[in-house]
C-alpha cells in the first residue's frame, strides 16, 4: 500500500533493463535516507529525554510517588514475582505486598522488565520511559508523509518531539502515559494506512496501560462510527467499555485495591450513575464544567493551540475527548494543570488531528495538492513547539545550573544515603527515596510511622506529603521519642536507625 513505508513503496520491476536497476537504486537510497533521517530524530529525542530524567534522578529531583512505585512493580516482575509496591501499600495501610494492578490496573510495566535484567534499578525505568515517547515519531512521520508529504512529515516529527505534553511528563520521574503514544500513534497511522490488524492490537493494548484507557478505545470507537466504519466502532465501544468495567468494577476491587481511591467527581455525586444522572439534569451546567476554571481554559488552548488549532476540524480529535472529558469535569486540580503528565495521553491523537484537519480544509477549498500551504502548516506547527520549549521542562536543558542542582543538598543527600545498608526498609523522605530504591525496600516517610528499622527524613526542606518542614522536624522528635537514634545528620538530612 502506498506510504506504507518509511519511503512509500516501489512498484515491482525487472532488474535488468539498466534503468530500472537506476530507479530501484535510487528508491532504496530513499528508503535508508528516511530512516536514517526519522532515526536519528527519535534518537536525539531519546537521548534528550533520558538526560532530563536521569539528571533529576541524580540530583534527588525525583521523587517516591511515583518513580519507585513503579521501579517496585517492575523490579518484581523482572525477578518473576507480582507486582509488590510497598510504598503505596505502606502509605494506604494495606501492607507490603499491595499490588499495583490494584492501585492502577496497568500490566504494561511487565514488558520493561528486560530492562532490570541489564541495569537493576530505576535509571532503568527512566530511559525505558525515554525510548518509548521516542518510539512514536516514526509512525507521527509515516502518518504526516502520506497526508502532507515529506518535507512536511519531518516538521511534524520535530513538533511531537519537543511538544509540551511529552516535555512535562519525562520531567516528572515515570508514569504508565509512556506506553500511550505510542500504542496511539500505531494505532491511528496503522488504521489508516489500511492495516487493521497491527491498529486493533495497538488498541487493545491500551487496555493494559491503566483502568481508564477503555474510555480512549471508546474515543476511537466514536472516530470509526462518524468516519462510516460503524460495525468496527461499535465492537471497539464495546470493548472500551467492558474494559472500564471489568478492570474498575472487578479486577481491582479483586485484587485488593478500591475504587473510591480514584473517584474525583464527589461534587457531582458518589458514584457514576449518580453522577450521569447529575450532568444528564442539567446540561447546560454540564457543558460549562470544563470551562469554569482558568487553568482548565488554559490546558485546553494549549493543547490545540500546537495544531494551528485544526485538529478542531478533524473527527480524529473524537478519540481524545473521553480523557478530556475525564480530566476536566473531575475535582482534582492536579488534573486540570498543564504541568504534569497528563496531557501527553492525547498529545499524539490530536497532533495527527492536526494533520488531518488541515487535509480536509484543503479539499474542502480545493486546494488538496497545494504542497505550500502544507508545508507552511508544519512549519508553523513546529515554530509553535519550539516557542512553547522556555515554558515548560525542555527549557532546563540549556542551564548549566540543571546539571549541577542545589550541590549542598545533593552533597548531604548522597551521604545520608549511603549510611543506609542494603536490604533493609526504610522509610524515606520522598526526594531521598529513589537513591535507595535499587537496593533496598523504601516506603514513604510520613507522619505515619510504618515502624522501618531505618528513616531518612529532611527537616530543612518540605517535602510531601507533610504541610510544612517544621511538621517534618517535630516528626523527627517524636521518632527519637519513641526509640529511634541519630547517626547521621548534614543540612537537614536526618538518618535515624532503631535496633
Amino acid at each position: 500500500m502506498t506510504g506504507d513505508t518509511l519511503a512509500g513503496d516501489t512498484e515491482a520491476t525487472p532488474a535488468t533493463s539498466s534503468p530500472w536497476r537506476h530507479r530501484l537504486s535510487a528508491a532504496g537510497f530513499r528508503l535508508s535516507g528516511h530512516r536514517l533521517g526519522v532515526g536519528l530524530i527519535a534518537l536525539l529525542s531519546a537521548s534528550i529525554y533520558a538526560v532530563i530524567g536521569l539528571v533529576k534522578l541524580a540530583t534527588f529531583r525525583a521523587s517516591i510517588f511515583d518513580l519507585v512505585i513503579f521501579d517496585q512493580a517492575v523490579r518484581n516482575y523482572a525477578h518473576f514475582r507480582p507486582p509488590y509496591v510497598p510504598a503505596v501499600g505502606a502509605f494506604h495501610g494495606r501492607g507490603l505486598e499491595y499490588l499495583q494492578i490494584a492501585d492502577h490496573f496497568s500490566p504494561a510495566y511487565a514488558l520493561l522488565a528486560p530492562f532490570y535484567w541489564i541495569h537493576d534499578g530505576p535509571e532503568s525505568l527512566v530511559v525505558a520511559q525515554a525510548l518509548l515517547f521516542a518510539a512514536a515519531i516514526p509512525f507521527v512521520w509515516l502518518f504526516a508523509r502520506r497526508v502532507l508529504g515529506t518535507a512536511p512529515a519531518y516538521l511534524v516529527a520535530v513538533a511531537y518531539a519537543l511538544s509540551w505534553p511529552v516535555a512535562q511528563a519525562i520531567a516528572f520521574d515515570a508514569h504508565e502515559v509512556m506506553f500511550v503514544p505510542l500504542l496511539t500513534s500505531i494505532m491511528i497511522e496503522r488504521y489508516h494506512a489500511g492495516r487493521h490488524g497491527p491498529a486493533f492490537a495497538a488498541m487493545a493494548g491500551l487496555l493494559l496501560v491503566k483502568e481508564d484507557m477503555g474510555l480512549m478505545v471508546i474515543g476511537f470507537a466514536i472516530y470509526l462510527f462518524v468516519t462510516g466504519d460503524r460495525f468496527r466502532g461499535l465492537c471497539c465501544a464495546a470493548i472500551g467499555a467492558g474494559g472500564v468495567m471489568l478492570t474498575r468494577g472487578a479486577l481491582i476491587p479483586m485484587l485488593g485495591g478500591s475504587t473510591d481511591d480514584f473517584w474525583a467527581y464527589g461534587h457531582l455525586g458518589p458514584d457514576a450513575p449518580s453522577a450521569v444522572l447529575t450532568l444528564l439534569r442539567d446540561p447546560v451546567g454540564a457543558l460549562l464544567i470544563p470551562f469554569n476554571d482558568e487553568a482548565k481554559v488554559d490546558t485546553l488552548f494549549l493543547m490545540v493551540w500546537p495544531t494551528l488549532l485544526l485538529c478542531l476540524l478533524s473527527p480524529l480529535s473524537l478519540a481524545a475527548l473521553p480523557h478530556v472529558l475525564e480530566r476536566m469535569l473531575s475535582d482534582r486540580a492536579l488534573w486540570w494543570q498543564a504541568d504534569f503528565q497528563y496531557s501527553a495521553f492525547t498529545v499524539v491523537i490530536l497532533l495527527l488531528a492536526g494533520v488531518d484537519g488541515l487535509a480536509r480544509l484543503l479539499r474542502r477549498f480545493r486546494r488538496g495538492d497545494d504542497r505550500s500551504l502544507k508545508l507552511a502548516w508544519a512549519f508553523g506547527a513546529c515554530v509553535i513547539a519550539v516557542t512553547l520549549v522556555p515554558r515548560f521542562a525542555l527549557d532546563q536543558l540549556y542551564h548549566p545550573s540543571f546539571y549541577r542542582g542545589d550541590e549542598v543538598k545533593v552533597a548531604a543527600a548522597r551521604e545520608a544515603v549511603s549510611k543506609v545498608p542494603a536490604g533493609v526498609v526504610v522509610e524515606a523522605a520522598n526526594s531521598v527515596g529513589p537513591a535507595l530504591s535499587g537496593r533496598a525496600t523504601v516506603l514513604l516517610w510520613s507522619g505515619q510511622s510504618s515502624g522501618a528499622p531505618w528513616v531518612v527524613a529532611d527537616t530543612a526542606r518540605w517535602e510531601f506529603p507533610f504541610g510544612s518542614a517544621e511538621e517534618q522536624a517535630a516528626t523527627v522528635g517524636r521518632l527519637e521519642a519513641e526509640g529511634y537514634r541519630r547517626v547521621f545528620e548534614r543540612d537537614g538530612y536526618v538518618v535515624l536507625n532503631r535496633p
